[in-house]
């Protein structure tokens, strides 16, 4: 699948992707080796992109089982019981992805275990209209958000880099 400049929608991939906006996800991303952990990663659509020239990132994605992953190698794919277990690959990432999350409580379960140790910066993307339930996950991160439709993607939905404050 080709993305093209304008945002589209593709089957097992909630956030609509464009070029421009894989660019933009990319630029906010630590480039590889250093790991990315997108935890929800569904079909692995996007975690390929990110993972393929030019690009080139080091992105795992993780799936509650049974995963729909169609995208990703077995190397660059976890998965978990349910959705109250974490990966523990989460301590290794520098960054985090939690794309069109279903609860925010999840995010709180990941900052609260592993938020302490490697991970640097998150970046949260859904609708505008989630983003009040999610905001106040990142207290002691400074966050930036935006409009996707800015970098390339829907106006509905919202692309957010939350960055881990030095002590």
């Amino acid at each position: 699948m080709a993305l093209t400049e304008k945002p589209a929608l593709y089957s097992g991939c909630c956030l609509a992707l464009s070029t421009p906006l894989l660019t933009h996800i990319s630029a906010l991303l630590p480039s590889s080796p250093s790991l990315v952990l997108s935890i929800g990663s569904g079909f692995g659509l996007l975690e390929a992109y990110l993972n393929a020239r030019p690009h080139s990132l080091n992105v795992v994605g993780v799936e509650v089982e049974p995963s729909p992953n169609k995208y990703l190698p077995a190397s660059n794919h976890r998965i978990v019981h349910g959705s109250r277990f974490l990966e523990p690959l989460a301590k290794e990432a520098s960054a985090w992805l939690f794309i069109y999350p279903r609860r925010a409580g999840l995010l709180l379960e990941y900052l609260t275990e592993y938020g302490e140790s490697s991970v640097e910066k998150i970046i949260w993307a859904g609708p505008k209209a989630d983003w009040v339930d999610y905001i106040g996950c990142f207290g002691g991160w400074d966050v930036k958000a935006q409009g996707a439709d800015e970098f390339g993607g829907r106006a509905w939905e919202l692309i957010a880099v939350a960055s881990k404050r030095t002590k």
